[in-house]
C-alpha cells in the first residue's frame, strides 16, 4: 500500500538515470552547426600553408605550423564524427550506470514492514521521502534535457578546443557536457554505497532515513559537480589569453 506512489517514481528515476538520451531529435540542428564550422576549414588550411611559406628555415615556426596543421586535421575528424562520438559516450555512461543499478537490492528503495520501528519511521518520513524523490526526478529530467541539447554544443566545444586562443572555452563546454553525461554513474555508486549500509545492524531500523539521505545526497552531488565544473571552467577561461585580454581592457576602461 505504501509503495503505490513510490514505485512509479522509482521507476522514473531509474529510467532517467539509465536510459540513453535520445539525441537523434537534434540531428538536423547538429548538422547545421557542423556545416557552419566546416566553412572555416579552408581558411585554416590556407593559414597553415601561409605559416609554412613564411617560416623559412626557422625551426620553431615550422614546428608551430606543423602543430597547427595537425590540430586542423584532428578538428575536422572529431567535429565531423562528433554526433557518433557523443552518442557512444552517452551509451557508455548508460551501460555503466545500468550495471551499477542492477547490483543494488531493489527492496532498499521500497517501504517494508520488517519491524515495528522501521514501519513507524516509514509512516513518519513517507512524505519527506516522496518529496526528495520528486526533487531527484526534476533534477534528473533537467540533466536529461541538457544532455540531449548538448549534442549541439559538443562540436562547438571540439572546434574551440583546437583553436589555441579559444581552447579554454572548448574545455569549458566539454567539461560541463562530460559531467552531465557521467553524473548518473556517480549517483548509482552513491546509491549502492547507501544500500550497502543496510548490511550493518546499526541501520536496520532506519531504512527510510537511509533511503531519503541517499537520494538527497544524489541531488546535492549533481548540483555540486555541475557548479564545480562550471566554476573550474570559468577560472580556466579567465586565465586564458582571451580572458587576460578582456581583464586588461576592463582595467583600461
Amino acid at each position: 500500500m505504501l509503495n503505490t506512489t513510490i514505485e512509479p517514481m522509482l521507476h522514473l528515476v531509474q529510467s532517467l538515470m539509465t536510459a540513453p538520451a535520445s539525441v537523434e531529435v537534434f540531428f538536423p540542428l547538429w548538422a547545421v552547426i557542423v556545416y557552419v564550422i566546416s566553412l572555416f576549414y579552408g581558411l585554416f588550411f590556407l593559414w597553415s600553408g601561409f605559416n609554412f611559406m613564411i617560416s623559412g628555415y626557422d625551426t620553431a615556426k615550422r614546428e608551430n605550423a606543423k602543430v597547427w596543421l595537425r590540430n586542423v586535421v584532428l578538428m575536422i575528424i572529431f567535429v565531423q564524427g562528433s554526433f557518433l562520438l557523443y552518442s557512444l559516450i552517452i551509451e557508455l555512461s548508460s551501460m555503466l550506470t545500468a550495471g551499477m543499478i542492477s547490483i543494488i537490492d531493489p527492496n532498499f528503495f521500497l517501504m517494508t514492514a520488517d519491524n515495528i520501528t522501521n514501519f513507524g519511521l516509514q509512516l513518519m518520513f513517507l512524505m519527506t521521502y516522496i518529496g526528495v524523490l520528486a526533487i531527484t526526478i526534476l533534477i534528473l529530467a533537467m540533466r536529461y534535457l541538457a544532455v540531449i541539447i548538448g549534442v549541439v554544443f559538443f562540436p562547438l566545444g571540439i572546434f574551440f578546443y583546437f583553436i589555441p586562443p579559444l581552447q579554454s572555452y572548448g574545455k569549458m563546454v566539454l567539461n560541463v557536457l562530460l559531467v552531465l553525461i557521467f553524473v548518473p554513474f556517480l549517483d548509482a555508486v552513491l546509491l549502492f554505497g547507501a544500500s550497502a549500509l543496510m548490511t550493518i545492524p546499526l541501520f536496520d531500523n532506519v531504512k527510510i532515513m537511509v533511503s531519503t539521505m541517499a537520494f538527497l545526497s544524489v541531488d546535492l552531488l549533481m548540483i555540486l559537480l555541475l557548479v564545480f565544473a562550471i566554476v573550474k571552467a570559468a577560472f580556466s577561461v579567465l586565465n586564458s589569453d582571451v580572458g587576460r585580454g578582456v581583464k586588461m581592457a576592463a582595467k583600461l576602461l
